[in-house]
């Protein structure tokens, strides 16, 4: 009871509050995602993201090195091919972007940890996840065909040397397929990092110009989740563990931390949560603008996240914060 009581004793310099401090946003509680293209030399800025490209495998390179030399332990890759096709061939085949990339990333910086996206949007020429029946423009996804791709796609990627694997479509069974046929074919040690709770999110837009992967007709609402649903979130996650997750993750994170807390309940898994585009863009449109802070917006934002329950974090301000924490 008050005076005997005094929170703000506790608040009175810097050098206090961070002796009391809570929650620590660091280096290591971030993975920083790049976009491959084919070509040389190339770096095209997406313009609803100011400060993502589209990079050439060269240029996916150089970046690996700053993240490493940043401090940031891993990558997450994202392919562009130079042709789409029905069967997604270029999510799958052995010279693939994400592939070419993930090899080119490991000769060079072995030690970063590089995490390969396994899904069929930005590979398949509708722009949806996987098989479609014949005719269909609903965009309605033939699962337990698509998991065969899913398979195919896995192998290859740690083949190319992926370290790790996360499956995005959000397919019944994509763990318990990807993991089967890793085991088969050697590589028992890839972890599977799984898109567990990822929901239909209008969050994903800039995203979609960055990867090209916008749906040519109807919407993922068949198989990315209802954002009003949380125990199907539990759900999912529950599912993915006995299926053989790693690790899990929830998508878009700002307006689903309460999510993010609920899962970091259930499990004793590493839980990421993915800072999506829409995310990062709004941070970045309003900073430009003049309206916010964006060192102290961004930086409250991943703590907030970290806070809910979040051990790792996919985020485009990854190399930012990171460059802000070193100021201290």
């Amino acid at each position: 009871m008050f005076p005997l009581n005094r929170p703000r004793r506790l608040r009175s310099s810097p050098q206090m509050r961070r002796m009391v401090s809570e929650t620590v946003l660091t280096a290591n509680d971030l993975i920083y995602p790049l976009f491959a293209v084919p070509g040389d030399g190339i770096a095209q800025e997406v313009k609803s993201m100011p400060g993502v490209f589209q990079l050439s495998v060269d240029k996916i390179v150089a970046e690996a090195k700053e993240v490493y030399d940043l401090g940031i332990p891993a990558i997450i890759l994202f392919g562009i091919p130079e042709t789409k096709d029905a069967d997604a061939t270029g999510a799958w085949h052995d010279h693939g972007i994400v592939q070419k990339a993930a090899t080119a990333v490991k000769e060079a910086v072995p030690e970063l940890v590089v995490i390969a996206d396994t899904c069929l949007c930005e590979y398949t020429n509708h722009g949806h996840c996987g098989y479609l029946e014949v005719g269909d423009l609903t965009g309605r996804v033939l699962n337990d065909p698509t998991l065969l791709l899913l398979k195919k796609t896995a192998v290859s990627q740690a083949k190319a040397g992926a370290d790790i694997i996360a499956p995005s479509g959000m397919m019944d069974g994509f763990v318990k397929f990807i993991r089967e046929a890793l085991d088969e074919a050697g590589f028992q040690d890839t972890p599977i990092l799984s898109y567990a709770a990822k929901y239909a999110s209008a969050y994903y837009g800039p995203f979609r110009d960055a990867a090209d992967s916008t749906p040519q007709f109807g919407d993922r609402r068949t198989y990315q989740m209802d954002p009003g649903n949380s125990r199907e979130a539990l759900k999912e996650v529950e599912l993915d563990i006995l299926e053989g997750a790693d690790m899990v993750m929830v998508k878009p994170a700002l307006s689903y931390m309460d999510i993010i807390w609920q899962i970091k309940e259930m499990t004793n898994l590493p839980v990421a949560a993915y800072n999506v585009s829409g995310e990062y863009s709004m941070i970045k449109a309003a900073a430009l603008n003049g309206w916010i802070d964006e060192k102290r917006v961004t930086l409250e934002t991943l703590t907030s996240f970290k806070r809910a329950g979040a051990d790792l974090i996919l985020t485009y301000h990854a190399k930012d914060a990171v460059r802000w924490l070193l100021e201290g």
